[in-house]
């Protein structure tokens, strides 16, 4: 009996024990997919403004049309890169990224294509835009950020003993992180 008392004991210690470490890893886990939701959505808020800045830029005279064919067309292949946060891969992640990449590109060619346009450097449209576009640049990294802290977190916790145990159990694996795109390991060169 006494035997019977210590395996009860012991099993109900082990499922209360599993029952927070579930709960916890689905927090955990809900957090890495909300986050995920607010770095998409602050690239979309970057996408919207597109068209503006687009519709802005060809009002200039003898503006370089394929500067905005390019970003046109990395704005259409960027937006039609979906992916929801039960999809959080390494593969994925980077797929998103190379398609929010050439978005990125294309937008800095265009603003600096800009800079030989005196009468679109004052459109005060343009200007604006110029503004919201670098604020959102600004609002993505922050978000990618926040994702990466979140990650962070869930990976640690899913990672550490015994929740590793459960995790395995219940199909919680390590989730991948935002990470800077090759390109950006390369100093940009600035030349006047």
């Amino acid at each position: 009996m006494k035997r019977f008392a210590l395996y009860f004991f012991g099993l109900v210690i082990l499922l209360t024990q599993s029952s927070c470490g579930y709960n916890g890893m689905v927090e955990r886990d809900q957090a890495v997919k909300s986050q995920w939701a607010k770095v998409q959505s602050s690239y979309q808020r970057r996408n919207d403004l597109i068209p503006n800045l687009v519709n802005t830029v060809k009002g200039a005279a003898n503006f370089e049309k394929s500067t905005l064919t390019d970003v046109i067309n990395a704005r259409a292949k960027a937006t039609s890169v979906q992916l929801s946060g039960d999809d959080l891969t390494p593969e994925n992640i980077k797929r998103f990224q190379e398609a929010q990449s050439q978005v990125s590109s294309g937008l800095g060619r265009l603003l600096a294509v800009s800079e030989n346009y005196p009468d679109l450097k004052a459109n005060a449209n343009f200007q604006e835009l110029q503004a919201q576009i670098e604020g959102t640049e600004n609002r993505i990294n922050v978000e990618r950020n926040k994702f990466n802290d979140v990650t962070n977190d869930y990976n640690g916790y899913v990672k550490s003993f015994p929740n590793n145990i459960f995790a395995g159990m219940f199909g919680f694996k390590e989730k991948p992180y935002f990470e800077a795109d090759a390109s950006a390991q390369k100093a940009p060169t600035v030349q006047f």
